[in-house]
Order: C-alpha cells, then sequence, then structure tokens
C-alpha cells in the first residue's frame, strides 16, 4: 500500500510509462482535454469547482517525477496571470516557456504528451504543460 505521494492509480501508471522527454499537461477546468490532448492519457480529476487546483496536482507529481522544462498558455497582453508566478515558486531554476493559447493547443496534441489531466482549477490560463527529466 503507498503510504505518500500521488496514490490514484490511473495517474501512477501513466507515470510508470513515462521516459525523458515525455511530457504531461496538467490543465485548469476550462481546457478542452478531450479534444485538444491527442492520444494522451487522459484523467478528469476534478471534484468541485477549484478542488484540485493545477498546483495541488503539481506538487504531487513532483514527489513522483523530475520535471525539467516547463510551457505554459500565455494570454493577450502583457500581464503574466498570478500562477505563473507560483509554477516559478515551485519549479524553482526552470524557465516557464510561453507559448500562444492555439500554439499551446497544438503542443498538448503531439505525440509527446503521455498524460493529461484536467482539475477543477478555476483560475483561468492555469495550464502547465511540463517535460519529464531525468531520474
Amino acid at each position: 500500500m503507498l503510504r505518500s505521494g500521488c496514490i490514484h492509480p490511473q495517474i501512477m501508471a501513466a507515470l510508470a510509462l513515462c521516459g525523458h522527454g515525455d511530457k504531461i499537461l496538467i490543465a485548469d477546468g476550462n481546457y478542452p482535454l478531450d479534444e485538444k490532448t491527442g492520444d494522451a492519457q487522459k484523467v478528469w480529476l476534478g471534484l468541485t469547482a477549484g478542488q484540485p487546483t493545477v498546483t495541488d496536482v503539481l506538487a504531487a507529481l513532483q514527489q513522483e517525477i523530475t520535471i525539467e522544462a516547463a510551457t505554459v498558455m500565455q494570454p493577450d497582453g502583457d500581464r503574466d496571470p498570478e500562477i505563473f508566478g507560483e509554477f516559478e515558486t515551485m519549479l524553482p531554476g526552470i524557465r516557464l516557456d510561453r507559448l500562444d493559447r492555439y500554439a499551446f493547443y497544438d503542443a498538448c496534441c503531439t505525440k509527446g504528451v503521455r498524460l493529461a489531466i484536467s482539475t477543477g482549477e478555476k483560475r483561468t490560463f492555469a495550464n502547465l504543460l511540463i517535460t519529464v527529466g531525468v531520474a
């Protein structure tokens, strides 16, 4: 029996299949997961509006995998969403790559995206595409 870290069986099985360079999408509750994730294994984790958050899922995944890169969906305009600062705090030393909305959707539909997790996150532009690093 697992005692700590991620205990979701579908997520753990998908993580076990990931290798260096594979990608995982952690999406907010507004993200069109079924349409914009290609052949990735999909997990709808949202329980209630706001729960779990993208940062809750990121914290759980960080206990299981090494993250070497991260990409966010950049909104139009020059202001970053507040959650980008949270991502930077949680991912020290990793620069957030930024893609516009449609380029982000395209990136999430590529073959290398192995897992896509939908959360209950209500903050907009709280989508994070992470790249698995070397253990």
